[in-house]
Formats: structure tokens, sequence, C-alpha cells
């Protein structure tokens, strides 16, 4: 049975499971629903027929799904392939769940940098000569990339995989920032059926509750266990149970036909408003700067005059991210801010 179905049944007994799940008692009045469906994990354990439909969804031959953010799932990949003592490599200026994950793998970390796009302000791309000299020379184990940046800033995956493969490195994507890419063919390829390991975050751009993600594995390796020994044997299923419908959502004609929508305003903004820069391989993380404005002076120009907050500012550029919740009139109004500054 599916989670969603399983949450849709009401039962008619007198429960005396653990009384917190009795699905009719609640503390919080807003929460009041949530408590409803918040079932005891005596119900089902593992969701593992949900988790199986993902699989064959995404073409990966593990993906598990994540109540504790792509955090975990970093943290569990690192986990699953590597011993410690081994080495892995990582940005110096990654995300803190990579330099942890190595920590708890007892491995030890090697640090390589990533150029700066220095007009913009952000970090550029990982390639294969950036990483090649240090598969040469410092017996690594496993390669931490993140791609798309933050900004939206992509990597070759299938170039990094195929360097990795060459000195038998596992390759470790961490993808939070484009769980819309597989669904999507005007987005960027996803690292999914390329990288050993992909770690989405369906809470940032797909329309998930925080801190819902996925763990995808395209490799021998099953990351179950690894993923046990640092998740709580007491899952969300209400949590649990959004990311089965997430991914349904997303592997659906109406999520095409709401993609199509939003990039094409999107593209007709980039058209039309031609007094600002746009930048980046990724349509919905909109990367702007104007002639005569820091970033941080374009970010509050557009908070103070037109109520628009940013996602992230820098002080070259600003980015604006869009994604599932961002509608028609958004843009609208953002497009008519642009033209007005």
């Amino acid at each position: 049975m599916s989670l969603v179905s399983l949450l849709k049944k009401k039962t008619k007994n007198t429960l005396f499971t653990t009384p917190s799940h009795g699905q009719k008692f609640f503390i919080f009045n807003k929460f009041r629903q949530f408590y409803k469906y918040d079932i005891s994990e005596t119900e089902t354990h593992d969701p593992q027929t949900a988790q199986e439909r993902a699989k064959n969804i995404y073409g990966s031959k593990y993906t598990l799904f994540l109540t504790n953010g792509s955090s975990s799932g970093i943290i569990a990949s690192v986990l699953a392939c590597t011993k410690p003592g081994e080495k892995v490599l990582i940005h110096n200026d990654a995300h803190q769940s990579h330099l942890n994950a190595v920590k708890l793998a007892g491995c030890t970390p090697v640090y390589y940098e990533i150029p700066k796009i220095e007009n913009w302000g952000i970090y550029g791309k990982t390639t294969s000569n950036l990483i090649e000299p240090f598969l040469k020379s410092n017996n690594i184990s496993a390669l931490i990339v993140t791609s798309p940046t933050y900004e939206g800033i992509v990597s070759d995956i299938k170039e990094l995989k195929k360097i990795c493969s060459e000195y038998n490195v596992r390759l470790i994507v961490d993808e939070a920032h484009g769980a819309l890419y597989p669904f999507c063919d005007k987005l960027p390829e996803s690292a999914v059926k390329i990288a050993d390991f992909t770690v989405q975050s369906l809470h940032k751009t797909a329309g998930g509750l925080n801190p819902t993600a996925l763990l995808h594995s395209n490799c021998e390796i099953n990351p179950k266990d690894a993923l046990a020994m640092i998740n709580t044997t007491s899952p969300s299923y209400p949590l649990l149970a959004t990311i089965e419908a997430n991914i349904n959502f997303l592997n659906s004609r109406r999520f095409k036909k709401y993609m199509q929508s939003i990039i094409s305003s999107i593209q007709d903004i980039k058209n039309q408003c031609l007094n600002v820069e746009f930048f980046g391989d990724d349509i919905t993380k909109i990367n702007i700067k104007k002639e005569n404005l820091t970033g941080y002076e374009l970010s509050a120009k557009l908070y103070s005059e037109f109520c628009i907050e940013d996602e992230r500012t820098n002080d070259k550029s600003t980015m604006l991210l869009c994604g599932i919740g961002t509608d028609l009139k958004k843009l609208e109004r953002f497009k008519k801010a642009l033209r007005k500054l």
C-alpha cells in the first residue's frame, strides 16, 4: 500500500497503541490535521512500496526517502562507500554536511578549490582538470561535488564520472537544488542516472515540506543500512507521504505544464528587461546584476522600492530563486520592477 493511501484510511478501532499517534489527539490546534495523520510507526516501518515506485520513476537502482534533509543523504552516501582512514575529496567551501559526513565516516578530508566567477561573485563549475591532480596523488576513495551550486552553476557530471571511474573513485553529487531536473528537459541534466550517489532536496525548489529529500544510488551499493545508522526508527509518516505525493506530482503532466509556463515567463523577463544582466545554467535561479549597483544595493532597492525579497546576494550580484510555489503573478511583478529600475 502506498503511504498516501495508508494515511487516507480511517480506523474505527479503539487504539491502545502509542497514544500520541491515535489520530484523535492534538496539543497544538493549528496542527490538528497533522496530528490526525501522524500514525504510529507500528503501522508500517519501512516505506518500501513507495520507494520501489520512486526508483522506477527515477531510473535509479535505489531511491530512499529522507525526512532529515539532504544532509542525511550526503552522510549516508559517504558511510556507504568508504572505510575509516580513507580520503574523501571535497570543496573547501562546501556545505557543512560534506565535512560532517567525512568525519562521521572516520575518513580524512582532502580539499579542492573552485575559482570564483569574479564579475558575478559566485563559484564556477567543478571540472576534471581541477580534481584529477588530487585523484592522481592522494589515493582518494570518494569525491563530493555540488551541482548545481546555490546560484545554479552546473558541472559536467558525465565528465566527472568518467575521470572518477578511471581512478576507482565513487562520485557523490549534492544535487540539493536540482530536484526538478529529472522531470524537465528545459533544465540541466540530472546526476541521478550518472553519479554513484545523488542527493536531492524536495523542500528547496520542488515543493516539498521542510526537510524532505531523496537519496539515489546508481551503483551496486544500497545505502539503506548506512542511512539506518543515522536515522530515527520513528519516522514521520505525514512527511514520508508528502514525499510520495511530491514525486507523483513531479512525474505528472500537470507539473510539465506548470514548469513550461514558469520557464516561458522567466525567459520573457530576460528578453524584455535589457537594463539588467542575467547569468547561470539553470533558468530557475535568476542571477541578476545592474551597472553602477552592487549586489547588496540592488537587493536593497528591490526590497525597499518593490517589496521583492531575493534568496541570496553578494557584492556583485543577487539571485532570486524559482520553482514549485512560484506563480506567474510573482514573475510579472518582478518583471515590472526590473523595467522600472
